[in-house]
């Protein structure tokens, strides 16, 4: 019974991984904390994506708005667009859902 018990309080893969931003937060719990590590110190996959992850937060951590292009713009807005819309419970990312942005113009690079 012991076994099954501490067989439940171990995390898979894919409880680590919704962990990750928490843990890279500081905000898990001491417990938590402990039980990630654990998982961490015996798979080299889990171990390898926080790795990436960390990486990831550097990385665009150092990206400016004029290091993207006008259609990278536009891409990113769509997509916050259809974030809110789907987070507002709404099917159309237009209207007064969509966001206090004007429409970019991709000849524009200053929108």
């Amino acid at each position: 019974m012991a076994l099954r018990l501490r067989l439940r309080r171990d995390l898979v893969c894919q409880q680590a991984v919704e962990l990750v931003t928490d843990y890279l937060e500081d905000t898990l719990s001491r417990g938590d904390r402990r039980r990630f590590e654990s998982h961490l110190a015996g798979c080299p996959h889990c171990t390898e994506y926080l790795a990436q992850m960390r990486v990831t937060i550097t990385l665009t951590g150092s990206i400016t708005p004029e290091d993207l292009t006008p259609v990278m713009r536009i891409e990113f807005i769509d997509l916050y667009r259809r974030f809110h819309a789907t987070e507002a419970g709404t099917e159309s990312a237009t209207g007064p859902d969509a966001g206090p942005w004007p429409e970019p113009d991709p000849q524009d690079p200053d929108t």
